[in-house]
């Protein structure tokens, strides 16, 4: 059978387009949206105010006096800083060594060996002396001058921390003491510990001393003076090595 010559002729171009008319060919997909969500914005930094220069100044002031008043009560009430004035305590401690001391305020039992900063009326106007304690009330002190030994409740007393032995009485003078000598309570029985060359309880003025007189006790080195014999004289410069706890 013979095609009608006026029938149209089909190519694959046109099969294809056909195809595509009937949805065998799938569509393309349509390209997705842009996102349109707006974008978190970072937050600002909070800027630093300027303190005004007054302000601050103030500040700083009320800080200086509150350190202040923290070290004035902790060197009233609790610890006080002396400087040591002449030789009498060669060779524990020199001309212009400075120390500190536990204050009376917290310092009350007193015991013998201590080293002490008494205030005595015979020496008012050269302000406390630094001393260490022989003996406490209720013992009994008595010293042989020709042996330099010192006895207290009959016992000799080894002290390796003396300049040399005791020989000064001040008996030559007429300002010694009687001997054996017996504290009284709530007093104490105070030498230098350079003995031959310190006015101590052995010199009558002053005698033994009541505790009230005690303005505390040393407990350090702070900073050293110069070396010095036992007049005084300069004979070395400052040793730190003495800087420390005294005993």
């Amino acid at each position: 059978m013979e095609l009608d010559k006026n029938s149209r002729k089909f190519d694959t171009a046109d099969l294809s387009e056909i195809k595509s008319m009937l949805g065998d060919t799938p569509a393309e997909k349509p390209a997705a949206p842009e996102s349109t969500a707006p974008q978190k914005a970072e937050p600002e930094k909070p800027k630093k105010e300027k303190l005004d220069p007054g302000y601050e100044a103030f500040t700083v002031l009320q800080e200086v006096v509150g350190i202040l008043a923290v070290v004035t009560i902790v060197f009233v009430f609790f610890f006080r800083l002396v400087g040591v004035d002449g030789s009498s305590m060669v060779p524990t401690f020199y001309n212009r060594d400075y120390l500190i001391l536990e204050s009376n305020f917290l310092y009350h039992d007193v015991k013998q060996g201590d080293i002490v900063v008494l205030s005595v009326d015979a020496f008012a106007d050269r302000g406390p002396i630094v001393k260490r304690v022989i003996a406490t009330g209720g013992q009994t002190v008595d010293i042989d001058f020709n042996a330099g030994v010192v006895y207290v409740d009959g016992k000799a007393l080894q002290e390796d921390y003396t300049f040399e032995p005791t020989y000064r009485s001040y008996i030559e003078s007429g300002e010694g003491l009687d001997y054996p000598v017996t504290v009284p309570e709530g007093s104490v029985f105070v030498m230098g510990d350079n003995r031959n060359n310190s006015a101590d309880s052995r010199y009558a003025p002053v005698g033994t001393v009541e505790q009230s007189r005690i303005l505390g006790k040393v407990l350090f080195i702070l900073f050293p003076g110069a070396q010095t014999d036992q007049y005084g004289s300069v004979t070395g410069g400052r040793d730190l090595s003495r800087i420390g706890a005294v005993s």
